[in-house]
């Protein structure tokens, strides 16, 4: 176990199940998530929960998906007006990611976007690197659109084309 120090100018302190406010601003930080699927040997990361008011704000992190059940369920519980997610990683398909879990985070997503109030869903990291990142999602894409929800990349939000997309059409 690595503790947390202080050194010189330096203050290390982890943030797992922690949360600071700033005036109307809070941050809060999740308990420890598995990086994709479970046991993965990739480790643990922590997602970030903003809110201010009645509005709320999660980055997951990368949850790779989420692939896991129990992910999305916290997700559905926390309830965000705004999520940012990593995505499945399609691209390491079939080498670190199989249809099975691939399958699994395509169910998790659509519940997620059934069953919160996030009116805007924002992919990046790992899943705008998949040239056919639309195709293997279009079913998420679909729940969206039934649901008058929007689901774009990053890149997308901020009106460019995805990297990914922007090279085989300039290609």
């Amino acid at each position: 176990l690595i503790p947390e120090f202080n050194h010189e100018n330096c203050e290390v302190r982890f943030a797992d199940e922690k949360s600071f406010s700033f005036g109307k601003t809070r941050i809060r930080f999740s308990r420890p998530f598995f990086h994709g699927i479970e046991y993965a040997r990739v480790g643990w990361v922590i997602s970030t929960i903003i809110t201010y008011e009645d509005e709320k704000f999660i980055h997951t992190s990368d949850l790779e998906g989420p692939v896991i059940e129990d992910q999305a369920e916290w997700i559905i519980r926390e309830n965000p007006n705004v999520l940012i997610l990593d995505g499945p990683s399609t691209y390491l398909i079939p080498y670190m990611l199989n249809l099975i879990n691939l399958r699994r985070a395509i169910e998790n997503m659509c519940r997620i976007i059934r069953e919160t109030d996030a009116e805007l869903i924002i992919y990046d990291h790992h899943l705008p690197r998949d040239v056919r990142f639309k195709k293997w999602l279009k079913e998420v894409y679909e729940t969206a659109e039934k649901e008058d929800k929007r689901v774009l990349t990053a890149a997308e939000y901020f009106g460019k084309t995805p990297v990914v997309l922007r090279n085989i059409r300039e290609g």
